[in-house]
């Protein structure tokens, strides 16, 4: 085993280039705070998935922890000091972005600080707006403490009553429903106060019946472990056994309980005793407030100059002017990159398959969709203008479960063919196929993509489509189909890479090519775009080519646990990680063959879920005009100096050295110009 970083502290390095970008007075102010949004709300994630793996590991004997020299326990202390660091980063970015806002003419106010001439408008907000949701609940030890909804956030509420100053305790959740900041705007100046501070202000109001003298608010949150524990019990059905899970996963354990750190030491025991806290491992106190996973969606106040500017999705020179989309496919591949191109083109072509009389068949894997769906909408019409449709569904696709049951049994009612995967795979390949016969010919027009059918995340997300007829990746795909309907028909596949059957095998076995040529003198290069690379059997694999000289360039947006740049071991290794205005989630490969480039897209990251207990889907690009083009983005990207990070053993995250303003390439505006130059040309 070669070196390693760690993979949970990996993560937050990752997260830590997120925090970057809130400091970076380069990006618009605005965006800089919803930088902050994403820093939050990923960090919950994490508590809810990886930390609560971490908690059930500690019990288990002689575990090894990959990167870390240590125990489990040891993992969590070192976790809790370097997000506790990042904290200290985080505050510093909030109270630098308050005060710029206030040089832009927008105050923040809290219930202390109303300037007078807001109090009526705050009084009439809160009357007509907000009291009807307020819904407090009297908390002592003769009543049974409620169930909190993780993701919330609390009120807990300290009362002083009456002349005996009797103490009662209480709790409000913050309504989710209202827009957690609201704001007022006088003359050229906008006032915004979040709206646990307007509870606050009327506080006294809502406990009237029992006279506080004195009446405190501390805001709290806590995170769940989000795990989903599916049975092995085959009587019931997929779709049961997730309701069931989903009820579960509710009242799973309390992970991290945060809290205003001026919270009184009486109320902060009878909270912790009441929501089964013990100890202090899994209590973090903070700040003020909680949930800045909200400022995700922090107003703009219609100023452009404080969010980036707008860039619409082009119309790929391909579909441009033409009356079929399904036609162009049948004659050349397309390549879509989102959200430089319009996803609209998937759904268009759903569409014309759905009406086209030649069309007898249309088959889909769902992962992720939007919770209003333009693919299902399609979908469903297809059904109606009398085609088949079959859909495979991911139950499991984590924190999206219940929003993929809704669309199961709108598409059920419907008449489509419903599957739920592959027991004991998770089904992340993202596959459509459409079967056509033209005369007594068949045809399958064929998608194979990076990134989910969910035109919502298509508009941020940076991802990769390839729509082709090719009969060599079309009836490979068919079979993968054939696969999930059948779940014991295993085939062969030749062009595809298709986990958890062969992909790790096939890459292996290119890597290898790589190294023999290296070997021989050749020219031997490696270039892999991925969201996280962390399978040890792949990193030894390119440990192993480094060594034998092989260049390789990495482009990693989230965990590497790869050591670049280690004598004797990487030297020939270098990783950048990018991190901007899109969330970049493509994954393509390039392996330079002795001349003879080999190019592929994949739904897989190198992570060993995604290699071993995952289908996922890699194709070959054969298209020589699309080889090019992946060529040009990842070129693109490797030259960025203004996003992109140096990724080291040391987790630094260094911004390349930008030289001179003719010098400096930010890739995502870079690719956004030439896809529009693209699609202008074709006019």
């Amino acid at each position: 085993m070669k070196k390693l970083i760690n993979r949970e502290l990996s993560w937050l390095s990752f997260n830590e280039r997120v925090l970057q970008e809130s400091l970076n007075r380069d990006v618009p102010l605005i965006e800089r705070l919803r930088f902050l949004g994403i820093y939050s709300n990923n960090l919950d994630e994490f508590f809810r998935v990886r930390v609560a793996n971490l908690h059930r590991m500690i019990g288990i004997k002689n575990q090894r922890i990959d990167g870390f020299k240590g125990s489990t326990k040891d993992l969590l202390t070192e976790v809790q000091r370097t997000i506790k660091q990042q904290r200290r980063y985080y505050d510093l970015s909030y109270q630098r972005l308050l005060k710029e806002m206030e040089e832009n003419g927008i105050y923040h106010f809290n219930e202390a600080e109303i300037p007078d001439a807001l109090s009526d408008d705050l009084y009439n907000h809160y009357q007509e707006v907000v009291k009807q949701d307020i819904v407090p609940v009297m908390l002592d030890k003769k009543r049974k403490f409620p169930r909190l909804r993780d993701k919330e956030i609390y009120l807990a509420i300290k009362m002083e009553c009456g002349q005996k100053r009797k103490v009662r305790y209480a709790l409000i959740q913050v309504p989710s429903q209202h827009h957690r900041f609201i704001t007022f705007k006088r003359d050229e100046k906008v006032y915004v106060i979040l709206l646990d501070d307007l509870i606050r202000r009327f506080m006294k109001e809502v406990f009237a019946i029992f006279e506080p003298e004195d009446i405190r608010a501390y805001t709290f949150k806590f995170t769940r472990d989000a795990e989903l524990n599916i049975d092995d019990d085959y009587s019931i059905s997929m779709y049961e056994k997730m309701e069931e899970s989903i009820e579960q996963r509710k009242r799973g354990e309390a992970l991290r309980f945060v809290y205003d750190e001026n919270m009184e030491d009486d109320l902060l025991s009878f909270l912790k005793k009441a929501i089964g806290i013990e100890g202090d491992d899994h209590v973090a106190p903070g700040g003020r407030y909680h949930n800045f996973k909200d400022l995700m969606s922090f107003p703009s106040f219609k100023k452009e100059a404080f969010v980036f500017p707008p860039q619409h999705p082009v119309v790929a020179p391909e579909f441009k002017g033409t009356s079929s989309v399904i036609k162009k496919i049948l004659k050349k591949d397309v390549l879509l990159h989102y959200p430089y191109q319009k996803f609209d083109h998937v759904v268009d072509l759903l569409r014309e398959a759905a009406i086209d009389p030649k069309v007898r068949e249309i088959k889909i894997n769902i992962y992720r969709v939007a919770k209003r769906s333009q693919v299902i909408n399609a979908l469903i019409n297809a059904i109606k203008n009398g085609k088949l449709v079959t859909v495979v569904v991911e139950l499991q696709a984590r924190f999206d479960e219940e929003n993929n049951m809704y669309w199961s049994n709108i598409m059920r009612e419907h008449g489509a063919k419903l599957i739920f995967g592959v027991p004991g795979l998770k089904v992340h390949a993202k596959l459509i196929q459409i079967s056509r016969i033209s005369g007594k010919k068949e045809q399958l027009i064929t998608h194979v993509g990076t990134g989910n059918f969910h035109g919502g995340t298509a508009k941020v997300y940076s991802d990769l489509s390839l729509l082709t007829s090719r009969r060599e990746i079309a009836t490979e795909v068919k079979k993968v189909f054939n696969l999930l309907e059948n779940n014991i028909e295993r085939a062969m596949y030749r062009r595809l890479f298709v986990s958890p059957f062969n992909t790790r095998r096939k890459f292996s076995a290119l890597m290898n090519q790589e190294i023999k040529n290296a070997k021989k003198g050749l020219p031997a290069r490696i270039d892999i775009k991925l969201n996280n690379l962390v399978d040890n059997s792949l990193i030894n694999k390119l440990y192993e080519a480094s060594m034998a000289g092989v260049k390789i360039r990495l482009i990693v947006r989230g965990i590497c646990c790869l050591v670049p740049q280690e004598l004797r071991i990487s030297e020939n290794i270098e990783v950048i990680s990018i991190v901007g205005r899109y969330l970049e989630h493509a994954r393509f490969f390039i392996f330079h063959n002795a001349g003879t480039p080999k190019y592929y897209i994949s739904s897989a990251d190198w992570m060993t879920r995604n290699l071993d207990k995952r289908i996922e889907v890699t194709t070959p690009i054969y298209d020589e005009d699309i080889q090019q083009e992946l060529a040009f983005i990842f070129e693109s990207q490797w030259q960025d100096n203004e996003k992109a990070r140096i990724v080291d053993k040391e987790s630094k995250n260094r911004l390349r050295p930008q030289g001179t303003e003719e010098e400096s390439v930010n890739a995502q505006n870079k690719l956004y110009t030439y896809y529009q130059n693209k699609s202008q040309q074709k006019l």
